[in-house]
């Protein structure tokens, strides 16, 4: 199979791509299988060469150019260009592709799509945080921004996810759910996320915990709660403040990790007085220090097609909160190898999640270990062997419509 994956960027830092990179590691040990991959950036992967240069390799790369500007600006060049570029070699260069897939909407000539998130339920879920009338007049340009760019991803939804001779994969029951709502698909395959359970384990967590905590400057009376993930609006980060400030008198400290706006916060965490309660750090690879640092992983997302982080917090040992409305809730039987948040906006049901967790350390452990055997049993061979049965049958499918 020659197979063509459009994605804007790969890399192990985000979960989306994370996921694609552990599938094309994986598929390139199929037989027969050459994998041209187009996209601006691509890093961790490897095994790539780049298309044209001499090197061997089962996974090649088209570098498609990117421009500086605003998100939308970039989106709309990046869709337009990869278009062109895979015309070009389709025409000029007579390279063809037995199927082309994509994580989400990035070609609207795609076989197969894995979807990670539902612009159309999102936006369902953000909007009330995107109205001008109801936020200071510096931040109208961001939030016009932002409803522009969602208006034309899903936009693009309409008309891709529509086409039924596109096959559908989607990370989480919730997802599937939400492609019959809005688009009335419901043939929609449900592979959910992996883990790595070598780079993430219980034993490794805590081998690392003293000098990491050392490092961050954490002392051992202290309990850190953790939060990973851009877009902190959407992981629910206002809810958490507030529960992080109603926990005032507990010794608890919240890492968040990720790269958004934190001045957009600043002002509220001054209100809560819990300055000294914070600290934002900057994304890494080396995501399992964050963990080793953690007592608790905190996600109370808004909207959240899955939330890798709370995975690998599981497959770690440590005890999660997951939002209801965050895929990965699927996996958890509350109580007993994790927690599940049923309103994400209720700060006071957070602050109860806290405090419970907090005043019984037995409770913490016997559910961390609990959530370190329910992440053994998803792994990321597991969901590129279930991902790779999909892209067959829907090679098979498109073969069977061209015959017609």
């Amino acid at each position: 199979m020659r197979l063509a994956v459009i994605s804007p960027f790969l890399d192990r830092r985000h979960g989306t791509e994370r996921c694609i990179i552990e599938q094309l590691e994986r598929f390139a040990a199929q037989p027969g299988v050459e994998i041209h991959v187009y996209s601006q950036r691509v890093e961790d992967l490897g095994g790539v060469v780049r298309y044209g240069t001499s090197s061997p390799g089962r996974i090649i790369w088209h570098k498609i150019s990117a421009i500086r500007g605003p998100h939308l600006v970039g989106y709309v060049w990046w869709f337009l260009a990869n278009h062109i570029r895979r015309w070009w070699d389709s025409q000029i260069r007579g390279l063809k592709f037995d199927l082309v897939y994509t994580p989400g909407v990035n070609a609207l000539d795609a076989d197969a799509i894995s979807i990670h998130i539902v612009f159309h339920e999102f936006f369902v879920q953000v909007l009330p945080y995107l109205r001008l009338r109801d936020s200071p007049v510096a931040s109208w340009p961001r939030l016009f921004h932002r409803r522009l760019y969602y208006r034309l991803i899903m936009m693009l939804e309409r008309i891709i996810y529509r086409r039924k001779q596109t096959s559908l994969t989607a990370i989480s029951a919730l997802v599937s759910a939400q492609l019959v709502t809005h688009f009335q698909r419901s043939d929609g395959v449900t592979i959910r996320y992996g883990v790595d359970t070598t780079n993430f384990s219980p034993a490794l967590r805590i081998a690392q915990r003293a000098p990491i905590r050392k490092q961050f400057q954490i002392s051992e009376d202290q309990n850190v709660l953790l939060l990973i993930g851009n877009d902190w609006k959407k992981k629910g980060l206002t809810t958490l403040l507030s529960a992080l400030a109603a926990c005032r008198e507990l010794p608890l400290i919240l890492l968040v990790v990720g790269s958004d706006d934190r001045n957009a916060y600043e002002s509220l965490i001054r209100t809560l007085k819990i300055s000294e309660q914070i600290r934002f750090l900057e994304p890494s690879s080396q995501v399992i220090q964050f963990y080793a640092a953690a007592d608790v992983y905190v996600g109370p997302s808004l909207e959240d097609a899955y939330a890798l982080p709370i995975l690998e917090a599981m497959a770690c040992g440590l005890p999660v909160i997951a939002s209801s409305r965050a895929g990965a809730s699927e996996i958890i039987r509350d109580g007993q190898n994790g927690f599940v948040l049923r309103d994400p906006e209720n700060a006071s049901e957070l602050t109860q999640l806290l405090r419970k967790i907090h005043s019984d350390p037995a409770l913490q452990v016997k559910v961390g270990e609990e959530a370190a055997q329910t992440a053994a049993e998803h792994t990321w061979d597991r969901n590129a062997a279930a991902t790779w049965e999909f892209l067959t049958a829907a090679l098979a499918r498109k073969r069977r419509e061209h015959a017609k």
